[in-house]
């Protein structure tokens, strides 16, 4: 195990990230898992907290395993081995609703109050507590370069060296502490990993 925990992993990124510390950088987290390690970064950092709402296409016989991704707009990212793992045009197009769906159910609960916050002129930090296949990070950083940031940063916890290759085109810069050639799934790099629940989510984006 790397991590005892996302708070741990949260912090230890917030000390490679302290150089913009006082610069006013909005930190963006990718739901569920990286909300609360984005309050912690966004804390440690003075900065603002958002989410950026993307969904993985999963694989049609195994939901774990992203075969693409969906952003907001309704860009998405398919991977070069969809296909061969099940990915056809037509369960794709079903995929992408259905995720769509999800994004906009999220949206109407999250964020009811106010609108998301623009990144525009900002340094930019997305979050997420681990990369697998890098599917959800693509789309968000796709989706967040479209709106002129002044610096988009990727900052995870741990990822593999060959998904990490895939993402760097997508960032200004990418810091990740632990790029293991070992890699099954993020899980796998903490002690304790329990799933985040919208209720937490929410709380969290009201305080």
């Amino acid at each position: 195990m790397l991590f005892h925990n996302r708070n741990e992993a949260a912090d230890q990124l917030a000390a490679r990230l302290a150089g913009h510390a006082g610069r006013h950088p909005l930190i963006l987290a990718i739901p569920r898992g990286a909300v609360p390690m984005a309050r912690r970064i966004a804390d440690a950092l003075q900065g603002d907290l958002d989410v950026v709402l993307v969904r993985k296409l999963r694989a049609p016989f195994n939901p774990e395993f992203a075969i693409g991704s969906i952003d907001e707009s309704g860009w998405t990212y398919v991977a070069d081995y969809a296909e061969s793992a099940g990915g056809t045009p037509a369960y794709l197009e079903q995929e992408k609703q259905a995720q769509l769906a999800t994004i906009r159910q999220r949206r109407a609960h999250y964020t009811p109050l106010r609108p998301p916050i623009d990144p525009a002129g900002r340094i930019v930090i997305v979050v997420d507590d681990g990369l697998a296949t890098g599917a959800t990070m693509i789309s968000a950083l796709h989706a967040l370069r479209a709106q002129k940031p002044a610096r988009l940063i990727c900052a995870v916890p741990v990822a593999p060296p060959d998904t990490l290759e895939k993402i760097r085109p997508y960032a200004d810069e990418v810091v990740c502490l632990h790029a293991p050639e070992n890699f099954h799934a993020v899980g796998q790099f903490y002690a304790d990993f329990p799933q985040v629940e919208d209720a937490e989510v929410e709380a969290i984006l009201r305080a």
